[in-house]
Formats: structure tokens, sequence, C-alpha cells
């Protein structure tokens, strides 16, 4: 069980302002997608070899904002609840949620580059799964202390799990759960793309030297 680690986790008055710990992620995860051009990353992201059900890429600009407020809104829920409590226990959590919560962030703020920037699809996928088991614990933990806490994770976690079904393989279980014809049990970005992101633009004319994404369908 993790502990609560003060040198490695946010200091207590981010949380303890609702506009601060709202701000915080959302802030970091616009500057990081930013930092990473998101046309560029839309280009990679259109050429590489998709899994089923996969999102248009516009999806994720408007999705993530949304996530990250909630991830703010349930880390300062959790603190004050748990800072302003007679319950020894519910204040332990909220501080181990805390160490969590930070931990959680710095796997989800190196992702992206990780995936884009240097191309490495196998460390991103260790951190995404890392990401969402981190996660799913910081759900349990902070929904200890406050219950609209840790449903205003629950978004954040579910939108993990298909994100890491996209970066992963899906399982056979999977398969057979959902239904053998809908979803191929190798179907992941990694594996389809031979863990390589390298080189994905493929030419359509030597005369003008340009070049069609892999999910483009030919005129």
């Amino acid at each position: 069980m993790t502990s609560f680690i003060p040198s490695i986790t946010l200091p207590g008055f981010i949380f303890e302002q609702p506009a601060a710990s709202i701000l915080l992620p959302v802030l970091l995860g616009s500057g990081v997608g930013f930092a990473m051009r998101p046309k560029e990353t839309q280009k990679t992201y259109m050429a590489l070899k998709q899994p089923p059900y996969r999102p248009p890429p516009q999806i994720f600009g408007i999705m993530w904002p949304i996530l990250y407020g909630l991830m703010g809104f349930s880390a300062y829920r959790a603190w004050t609840t748990g800072m302003n409590t007679f319950d020894a226990h519910k204040t332990q959590l909220a501080k181990q949620g805390a160490t969590l919560y930070t931990i959680q962030l710095g796997l989800n703020l190196i992702w992206m580059p990780l995936f884009f920037k240097y191309q490495r699809p196998i460390e991103a996928t260790v951190d995404i799964v890392a990401l969402t088991g981190v996660t799913g614990y910081l759900t349990y933990v902070w929904g200890q202390v406050d219950e609209v806490a840790g449903w205003a994770l629950a978004p954040y976690l579910g939108w993990l799990c298909f994100a890491t079904y996209l970066s992963v393989r899906v399982t056979p279980l999977l398969d057979t759960i959902v239904c053998t014809d809908m979803i191929n049990p190798k179907a992941g970005v990694g594996y389809l793309n031979d863990w390589d992101l390298a080189g994905k633009e493929r030419p359509t004319s030597t005369k003008t030297h340009s070049t069609k994404y892999v999910d483009e369908k030919d005129a």
C-alpha cells in the first residue's frame, strides 16, 4: 500500500483551493498537448493502424480538459473532506491519495511525449498500464474519503481503460465477451504497428512526393 510521501506529493495548498486544484491538471495537460504540436500528433495518429472503435483525433481535445477538470475537482473534494474530519483514518487516506494523485498525474503527462515525440510505444504502453492501475487504486482510496471524489474520477478511469485498449492488444477474454468478429484479439496500436511508430506515411506520387496516411482511402 502506498503511503503518504510528502517529498513527491503536490503541496496541500493546491488541493485546498478549488480553482488551483482544478486548473493545475488542466493547464499542465494542455501545456503538454500544445508542446507536442496538435497538428503533428493528429497526423501521426491518423498514420497508425488502429484497432476497432478508435475515436476521431478531435475528440481528445474535447475530452481531456473535462477529465483533467474532474480530476482536479476530485482532489479538492477528497483533500478538504479528509483534512476537515475527526476520522483519523479518512485523513490518512486523503493524504495517501494525494501521493497517488501526484504519481498518476506525472504518469499521465509523460505518456504523450513517450508515444508521439520519442515514438516509444512499448514504454508508453507500460506507462498507461501503470497509470490505469494507480488511478484505479486512487479512485478506491479517495472514494472511501468522499463518495463524490470517487465518482468524479470514474469517467477518467473509464477513459484510461479505453485508452489502454487502444494501446495494447485486446485479450482473448475480451474477444470472447464482446464478439469474435467485432474485435481482433491482437488489435492494438502497438501490436498493429509492430511496436514501431516511425515512417508510417506512404508515398502516393513520386512526382509530387505527396503522402497518404494508412487510414485514408484512395481517391
